[in-house]
């Protein structure tokens, strides 16, 4: 297959990929679709798409086969796991005992200014416990949003805070960075706390300051009153009550998982031993204790037995993301297929300034879809594969291209009017979502240069 053909083959596809994005097809099925034509074209041609061929009509089957066993037993099951503990979590109360204990000590603060860089770095440990940014803000918009506007802040700044309140926190139980660390083929806890967290730390508190300055700034002419708390939100009020020592046990169930990672990883920095606990072990530790109690608490074994199902249901409702996964690998799987990676990686390794324009480039491509398309989560599940090549080809660190773009996609999404989580809290709050995009738009934009310069100098 020629050269010129190969581009215009992967040109065509990923321009495909990205205009059914933009047209919000279910793009679990398009990336599969085209994924398995490539791999079709490349076999038919006489290029292998498995390491022991068989059949032109029946490799590229078993190609998909392959990555789905692939996937299943390793950054799927881990995705798996935490999508059924997560549900649990919510399932008993665990995750709003969580959310009311941190939270509550705010409806004491009367300074509204000084409650925007606490609750915008309070919502982001929240998002440890809450990954999903939609579910958080519905949450945050029904316990959080009146104490705010009773502080004297202007509804928009409330909502813009809490448009921003699920961003870039390091986390292990992320399943983008679950899916990074395997294609890096380190454990997730070193990819955090070693590479990941060095960058997003820094950025959250620098927009923490520049999400209290930008604010402040667009309040300057405002005026407004207290207004009407009833919100569009679907928030369920949990019909459990927690005092005493039960409320602190539960406040800390949702984040056991990542507690009993950083015991460990503290441990093995500090004896410098290689103690190996895996991701899932760990999840599947918390959920055992969590279930124990349950159990103390209920003191029902067929109550306590019963929710235990809820861990099964969030693990079939996570199933989408392993999908989407696996399909962003059949995908990139047909690109180096037909030969468009190798056409790439040597294109890097000729190019001068490669290790600075790589990076700058897949930001830049990230931004531009997560605007479009309010999500960059397909997107980057599907370069996830391509950035060990390329940043290898580019003579730079994985971790210059992973981390900025894991990033990039996690911090745009607050600025696009389109994304649910904006939309969300305009609805709720009764504001327009350009307007809601306009207060949290410098706050993120400053986060991603941050991050990216960060990246340069570190990686």
């Amino acid at each position: 297959m020629s050269t010129i053909v190969t581009i215009l083959l992967g040109i065509c596809s990923v321009g495909l990929v990205t205009y059914l994005l933009l047209k919000k097809a279910d793009i679990k099925v398009a990336m599969l679709g085209i994924g398995i034509l490539l791999l079709y074209i490349a076999s038919l041609t006489g290029v292998p798409v498995i390491k022991e061929p068989v059949n032109a009509f029946i490799d590229p089957l078993t190609s998909v086969v392959n990555q789905f066993k692939s996937t299943l037993s390793g950054a799927g099951l881990v995705i798996l796991i935490l999508g059924g503990y997560t549900a649990y979590m919510n399932k008993i109360g665990a995750n709003e005992v969580t959310v009311n204990v941190l939270t509550s000590p705010l409806k004491h603060v009367k300074s509204s200014y000084f409650l925007v860089p606490v609750v915008f770095l309070l919502g982001n440990l929240l998002s440890l416990v809450i990954p999903s940014a939609s579910n958080l803000a519905i949450i945050l918009l029904a316990t959080l949003y009146p104490v705010l506007v009773k502080s004297k802040m202007s509804p928009l700044t409330a909502a813009a805070v809490i448009a921003t309140t699920a961003t870039v926190m390091p986390t292990p139980l992320g399943s983008d960075n679950v899916a990074i660390a395997q294609e890096l083929g380190i454990p997730v806890a070193e990819y955090v706390f070693n590479y990941h967290a060095i960058i997003s730390v820094p950025t959250l508190l620098v927009m923490a300051l520049a999400h209290y300055l930008w604010q402040k700034y667009c309040d300057r002419s405002i005026q407004f009153s207290e207004i009407d708390y009833v919100l569009d939100s679907s928030v369920d009020e949990s019909k459990k009550m927690f005092t005493g020592f039960t409320k602190f046990i539960y406040a800390c169930l949702p984040l056991l998982p990542i507690l009993i990672m950083l015991v460990i990883f503290g441990v093995n920095s500090l004896l410098g031993i290689n103690l190996k606990v895996s991701v899932e072990i760990v999840a599947i530790i918390s959920f055992v204790i969590a279930i124990i109690c349950e159990l103390l608490r209920t003191k029902n074994v067929k109550e306590t037995f019963d929710n235990v199902d809820f861990f099964f249901k969030g693990m079939g409702n996570s199933m989408g993301i392993v999908i989407l996964l696996i399909a962003a690998s059949v995908f990139v799987s047909g690109l180096k297929g037909i030969g468009i990676i190798s056409v790439l990686q040597k294109s890097m390794e000729n190019t001068s300034a490669s290790g600075i324009l790589l990076p700058l480039i897949l930001v830049i491509f990230t931004a531009i879809i997560v605007l479009l398309s309010g999500s960059g989560t397909a997107l980057f599940f599907a370069m996830v594969p391509l950035m060990v090549p390329l940043a290898t080809a580019a003579h730079i660190s994985p971790y210059a291209v992973t981390v900025p773009m894991g990033l990039a996609g996690n911090l745009l999404r607050a600025v696009s009017p389109v994304a649910a989580v904006v939309m969300i809290v305009a609805g709720s709050t009764k504001q327009e979502p350009l307007d809601i995009v306009k207060r949290t738009s410098v706050p993120m934009i400053v986060g991603v240069v941050f991050m990216l310069i960060m990246s340069f100098i570190l990686f």
